[in-house]
């Protein structure tokens, strides 16, 4: 089986308990907002903003705490403009689009790095 989901099929059961680690995917629009302030927004009903962590809150998910290094990316200052499509002259942050936190560029080091975040969601009664 090549995943939870096809296992639960087969056996007819579904997990009792449930921790996913959800990315907020509307974070790519605000990238400078961290993930810690990110996952307080709500809308009027209470439930995230995100539509993502609101899929999973409307399904009895809750929000335990951000995962603030889920994926780490790091290359060469000339790989990290071949991928984006974008000169980084200077060290600094750069906003690349569809993701949710900027690349930080050092030249000197030749070095670009995106650290990416999540958020952990618990699924099955009170959030731990």
């Amino acid at each position: 089986m090549s995943g939870f989901s096809h296992e639960w099929l087969t056996l007819g059961t579904r997990p009792t308990r449930l921790i996913a680690p959800v990315r907020p995917n509307r974070k790519t629009k605000h990238p400078h907002v961290s993930i810690d302030q990110y996952i307080t927004w709500t809308g009027d009903n209470g439930f995230p903003y995100d539509p993502w962590l609101r899929v999973h809150a409307k399904a009895g998910g809750r929000i335990i705490k951000p995962c603030h290094t889920a994926m780490r990316i790091v290359g060469a200052v000339a790989e990290w403009e071949s991928w984006t499509g974008m000169t980084c002259p200077r060290s600094g942050d750069y906003v690349i689009p569809g993701a949710l936190v900027p690349v930080r560029i050092d030249v000197a080091k030749n070095e670009g790095s995106y650290i990416e975040p999540n958020v952990w969601m618990w699924h099955g009664g009170v959030a731990r």
